[in-house]
């Protein structure tokens, strides 16, 4: 149950970025997933592998549960969790991801970007009092509903893969252990301006503001004042 070296399969096909963690250190704590005992495939999306540019064949099997579960890092990731603040039962608070790791951002054949993201990962700095991890009874659920919604063309994050852990999580009753590999254009989120404007942080609101108009709204660029665009976008 230890995590291995960043060693990819043969034509697995990961080509990952890594431009959010170019952003400053106050958006994220880099860290590894904590490791499972024995990692399971129990569903794996082969139609998203392959708009990714990912090879189904190099990610299933033992391999890809691997993979998918954290105890094996792809070649070319940087590990983190996201800080990001939010509201919670009608009060303002600072979050995070208390049980996510963000890999980074694979790059389609297209040339498209999209995040690939453990969920139930394991305990992060954000994790409060949770214990970071998550069942597989939610995490076939977000499964489905995220390709349900994709769907019917409604925007969505998806869902690459889910795998059991081997372990239990213990919840009202004590339950099998799942983590989901989830993909999204991005995790930038109004919390994540929040959490920069909550710490007094102008340099980082602008920066994060930047970030998000190249990533997302590139025509918005040449805009002599871009940020009152970026609030109607």
């Amino acid at each position: 149950m230890t995590l291995s070296s960043k060693q990819n399969r043969p034509g697995a096909g990961w080509k990952f970025e890594n431009s959010y963690a170019r952003l400053p250190d106050d958006f994220y704590v880099r860290l590894n997933p904590v490791p499972v005992r024995t990692p399971k495939h129990v569903i794996f999306n082969v139609a998203l592998a392959q708009f990714l540019g990912l090879n189904p064949d190099a990610l299933s099997g033992d391999e890809g549960a691997a993979v998918f579960s954290g105890n094996r890092i792809p070649e070319g990731a940087e590990p983190l969790a996201q800080a990001y603040a939010g509201h919670q039962f009608g009060s303002f608070t600072m979050l995070g991801d208390g049980r996510a790791i963000l890999l980074g951002e694979q790059l389609t054949p297209k040339g498209e970007r999209f995040d690939i993201q453990y969920k139930g990962s394991g305990k992060t700095p954000f994790s409060r009092q949770g214990d970071g991890r998550a069942a597989l009874g939610p995490m076939l659920r977000e499964y489905i509903i995220s390709e349900a919604l994709y769907s019917l063309k409604i925007p969505t994050t998806r869902s690459l893969a889910v795998v059991t852990t081997g372990e239990q999580v213990f919840r009202e009753t004590a339950l099998q252990g799942a983590i989901l590999t989830r993909t999204a254009a991005s995790h930038i989120r109004v919390g994540t301006f929040e959490y920069a404007a909550a710490r007094g942080k102008p340099n980082e609101i602008r920066a994060l503001a930047d970030y998000t108009i190249r990533r997302h709204f590139s025509d918005l660029a040449a805009d002599g004042n871009p940020y009152p665009a970026l609030l109607g976008a």
